[in-house]
């Protein structure tokens, strides 16, 4: 259906640029058809196993978001020439997306505004920890996790030392609290406040992209040290997989 073109498992492989085991991986995985091998007991993949093998490393390769069963289940539906549904899971990935960046930039709209000095909590008192936890409907150890991970520095009652929060650490944490829950990592919000806090109070948005010389003893850079990209990255890449099934729907249609 998709051609005589008879390929190696390395020419899979160095098409794709990885190694030979990983197009293996896809087989026993179900990403790929029934592979026929020949009379010297090799497999001989077809153009069609490339554009499934094609697809399969475009959508499963990390990062990625949500449930990675949806992935493969796409990847897997391409593999049994279940074209249509496999072009519906991308467009759902794709969707999901979207959703994730309009959380990105309505958190970092949220940021804006509270650099700007517009006040975001108006407490009409202190409160302990654990009112501070129930007001914010955050955890107790939420709150010390982002302390003793330097995002803020809360003051303390002198009289006998308990953490106090007031209005301005209330303002501080709803803008860690939303850019934690759109997906940036601790790492990208430090950097940040720690710009904030040396008096630029402008692009701050920019300053949540951790710059690669701070990641430089790291094996893996998180995602989510530059989520904002990170997230084009993948709406770029969802577009892909759609290309892809596509691609591959309009080679069947030809044949």
């Amino acid at each position: 259906m998709y051609g005589c073109s008879i390929f190696r498992t390395s020419d899979l492989a160095k098409e794709l640029g990885v190694h030979t085991n990983t197009i293996r991986l896809y087989e026993a995985s179900g990403f790929l058809s029934p592979i026929p091998r020949g009379t010297n007991g090799y497999r001989q993949y077809s153009t069609l196993h490339l554009e499934q093998a094609r697809l399969a490393h475009l959508a499963l390769h990390w990062p990625y978001i949500g449930d990675k069963q949806q992935l493969i289940m796409l990847v897997k539906n391409a593999a049994d020439d279940d074209l249509g549904m496999a072009m519906e899971f991308a467009y759902q990935y794709l969707a999901q997306v979207r959703v994730e960046r309009t959380y990105a930039e309505s958190a970092l709209e949220f940021l804006e505004r509270w650099a700007a000095g517009r006040t975001l909590d108006a407490s009409p008192h202190p409160m302990r920890i654990r009112q501070a936890a129930i007001h914010l409907n955050v955890s107790v150890d939420m709150l010390r996790n982002w302390e003793r991970n330097g995002l803020l520095t809360v003051p303390r009652d002198p009289t006998n030392l308990y953490r106090l929060y007031g209005s301005a650490e209330f303002g501080r944490l709803r803008v860690i609290r939303m850019l934690v829950r759109s997906g940036f990592s601790l790492t990208a919000i430090l950097h940040m406040l720690q710009q904030f806090d040396s008096g630029n109070t402008q692009n701050l948005r920019e300053s949540l992209h951790v710059p690669p010389e701070e990641n430089a003893d790291k094996v893996i850079v998180a995602a989510a040290d530059h989520w904002l990209v990170s997230l084009l990255d993948l709406e770029q890449r969802a577009q892909k997989m759609i290309e892809q099934i596509g691609h591959m729907i309009e080679i069947c249609h030809t044949e």
